[in-house]
């Protein structure tokens, strides 16, 4: 009998065409018992989009057709890229969709594509779509004119609403947000259809934007019934038989330091002088592999997690509270089991000269908070000082240990970003009060170093002694990418003082340290994130770019990040001594959880960050006609992106309201020029913009640039001109067209377009 990954195989050997079920039965020398077999194999292979159905019942190859597997990217004004799943090492890594070459397929759906044009920008056509994105879409209820309901979609990438009969409407209210599941899908003759399955609220009612973000991403709200009976019959305590084998590290002074508001607690310090002038660091995590069994109804819904999830208003947990606040949190005065990584660190030159790991036990002396500490090393403060007497010395060893790894890694390059981020303060109904400056003071940034440690120690252990597990890496930038940065950063007097071909870190390190406090530094940084690559995980020591570092992973924070989890799994397979079967497991499977968690992790900071924007938006509603200062921190052919300093706020001046002159994009410059006056506005300058509107719909602030605005109706006022009005465009507006209206419109006004 064939198995199913040889059928794609044998047809490229022994198939020169798209063929019927009975001539693969016969070219393939498919048994007679193995037909019915063999059918559903193929079903199977459709579904995967190994193999394609075409008309006739015929079976081919996808790239022997012309045609591509992939996930549709939808732009709102109709048009899409589908992106390839395997693209070729050099090749486009998507294909242009038109609107009218959609063919019904939906925002993130995997579809077959025909290329139609070949090239630097591929164009397509959509012929199939092999799996949808998913079945339940997040909206606003709303009923026209004729009394027909209908849902329409908050993300704006999906194009089409959803036609919903008033018996599938569930007592919802016209306006309110609700979850709507289809139950038929369009085609070119009807729109989708669906019942409502949630009632959400009113928009503007509190906690309904992190409900709408929570369901738009798909992000696991609520723990299973199952996974929270394990959490709870692990009880609270630990017990005795935790122990055996066990270090106990009760009796060493022991602390953890978090946030003022953090609730679960994953890490905690102990740190001693060695007589050698050495330190003695112990790095201890709460060990949530001891009660989390791999396959278990706690494992699996973590994985499917993968990571916690952290909303202004409220977190979404990885596990269950029971575990994550409970008996996995190393809350202070109560044993708590741990995973130790001891570390000799030499006190000139900050290297790790000797480690132990360990299977641990502790008891939390006190939970810290980052002020609290601040207040002892930094701000001295007397009352503070006097709480914490006993423990003052230590927190002045670590302060002095946080100085020689900060030059450490500076020494060897570390790119270390020191920007001030936003932190939105809340009021009691959720609404943005004020956007403040978030201060990462000395605690944060020992704390952090002392878990960068860690996490080098740990991968430096386990790629040595070959244990397989995943590496968290970062890897070095594409030369191209450096060679445009360099380009522009050229115009602004920097240099990297180094080849595309043979840039370190050290490069960009130093650059950041010249730009430090000039009004460019904040873009110019954003610009260089964007000339690196991203973060991921990989079943491969790749290293860390951003780092420096030849070695690292995550092992700090398995209550929150399911790769620590399999790192610690790792750590205590690899000291009971791992087989050569485990082995194999792990090298199969690990890729795929790499590929899994890393797509997690950016489904939770876009669902973050764009909550994030959607209150700062909601903050700026009554400002329009208000002018600010901020910086130019982005710059496209259709405007440019303005960072607020007062608020940490981004909005956009559109090129058309640049109205003195016509303005050319020069990309490489990152700058818009006006052809006539010569005015250049560039990445980092310093402008004075006005708020024009507000649009709760697309949560986008639209600026103007005062100087231009100002130009603009003074020339209008002199050819006696009215002054238009300026309008907030109002939260849940949407134009009130029938089901099918809106995607009729997309199809028409996109027909014909390349």
């Amino acid at each position: 009998m064939l198995e199913v990954e040889q059928i794609p195989l044998l047809m490229r050997e022994r198939v020169d065409h798209p063929a019927t079920v009975k001539e693969l039965l016969q070219l393939l020398r498919v048994p007679r018992e193995a037909r019915a077999t063999f059918k559903r194999q193929l079903k199977q292979l459709v579904a995967a989009g190994e193999l394609v159905e075409i008309r006739g019942q015929r079976y081919g190859l996808p790239d022997l057709m012309n045609l591509i597997v992939g996930r549709v990217s939808t732009n709102p004004r109709g048009f899409a890229f589908v992106d390839l799943e395997d693209p070729e090492p050099d090749a486009p890594k998507s294909i242009f969709i038109a609107g009218g070459n959609l063919n019904q397929a939906m925002h993130g759906d995997r579809v077959v594509v025909r290329v139609e044009r070949e090239g630097a920008r591929p164009e397509g056509r959509i012929v199939r779509v092999l799996e949808r994105a998913s079945q339940i879409i997040v909206g606003r209820y709303d009923v026209d004119a004729s009394g027909v309901g209908y849902v329409v979609p908050f993300d704006r990438r999906l194009i089409m609403d959803v036609q919903v009969a008033l018996a599938d409407a569930r007592s919802a209210a016209p306006g309110e947000m609700v979850t709507v599941e289809i139950t038929r899908f369009p085609t070119s003759a009807r729109p989708a259809a669906g019942r409502v399955m949630e009632v959400l609220g009113p928009i503007d009612a509190p906690g309904v934007d992190t409900a709408v973000i929570i369901r738009k991403y798909n992000i696991p709200d609520e723990h299973g019934d199952e996974a929270i009976a394990e959490a709870k019959r692990l009880g609270t305590l630990v017990r005795e038989k935790d122990l055996a084998g066990r270090t106990d590290f009760r009796a060493v002074t022991t602390v953890t330091i978090d946030g003022e508001h953090a609730r679960d607690f994953d890490d905690a310090i102990t740190i001693e002088k060695m007589p050698s002038g050495n330190f003695w660091l112990g790095v201890h995590i709460a060990d949530v592999s001891h009660y989390v069994r791999e396959g278990s109804a706690l494992d699996r819904e973590a994985y499917d997690r993968s990571t916690s999830v952290y909303f202004p208003e409220r977190a979404v947990h990885m596990f269950p509270s029971e575990l994550s606040t409970g008996l996995c949190s190393l809350n202070p005065h109560v044993d708590r089991l741990v995973q130790s990584c001891l570390m000799e660190v030499d006190r000139r030159s900050g290297n790790v000269l000797r480690y132990e790991m360990h299977d641990g036990v502790i008891n939390s002396d006190s939970r810290m908070t980052y002020t609290e500490v601040n207040a002892i090393l930094t701000d001295h403060d007397p009352a503070t000082i006097a709480r914490y007497k006993p423990l003052v010395p230590m927190f002045e060893t670590m302060h002095e240990l946080f100085a020689i790894l900060n030059g450490r890694r500076r020494r060897r390059g570390s790119i270390d970003f020191d920007l001030k981020e936003s932190q939105i303060v809340l009021d009691d109904e959720g609404q943005v009060e004020a956007i403040v400056a978030s201060e990462r003071n000395v605690a944060h940034r020992l704390i952090e170093e002392f878990m960068l440690l860690a996490n080098e120690t740990v991968a430096r252990h386990l790629e040595t002694k070959a244990v397989p597990t995943l590496y968290r890496i970062h890897e070095e930038p594409d030369p191209m990418k450096v060679e445009e940065f360099e380009e522009f950063i050229g115009s602004l007097g920097y240099t990297l003082g180094s080849g595309p071909d043979s840039i370190e870190p050290r490069h960009f390190q130093r650059l950041v340290e010249k730009m430090h406090g000039k009004p460019e530094e904040k873009p110019i940084a954003f610009l260089m994130l964007r000339t690196m690559q991203r973060a991921r995980y990989d079943e491969r020591n790749l290293g860390h770019f951003g780092l420096a570092a030849e070695f690292y992973t995550h092992f700090t924070s398995p209550i929150r990040r399911y790769p620590d989890l399999v790192v610690h799994r790792s750590l205590r397979e690899g000291r009971m001594g791992m087989t050569g079967d485990r082995k194999a497991e792990l090298i199969e499977d690990l890729p795929g959880v790499a590929k899994h968690t890393s797509e997690r992790e950016r489904r939770a900071a876009d669902a973050e960050r764009e909550l994030v924007q959607w209150k700062k938006v909601r903050f700026m509603a009554d400002k329009v006609g208000d002018e600010f200062e901020g910086y130019v921190t982005g710059v496209s052919a259709f405007g440019l992106f303005i960072e607020l300093i007062e608020h940490f706020v981004e909005g956009m001046v559109h090129v058309s309201t640049m109205a003195d002159d016509y303005y050319r994009f020069v990309e490489k410059a990152h700058l818009l020029r006006g052809e006539r006056n010569g005015r250049v506005y560039r990445l980092g300058d310093k402008v004075r913009v006005q708020v024009i509107r507000v649009d709760m719909e697309r949560r986008q602030i639209d600026l103007g640039l005062a100087e231009i605005l100002d130009a603009v109706r003074a020339s209008e006022r002199n050819r006696g001109s009215r002054r238009s009005s300026v309008k907030i465009k109002k939260e849940g507006r949407r134009s009130k067209q029938r089901p099918g209206q809106r995607e009729r419109a997309f199809q028409k006004a996109t027909r014909g377009r390349k």
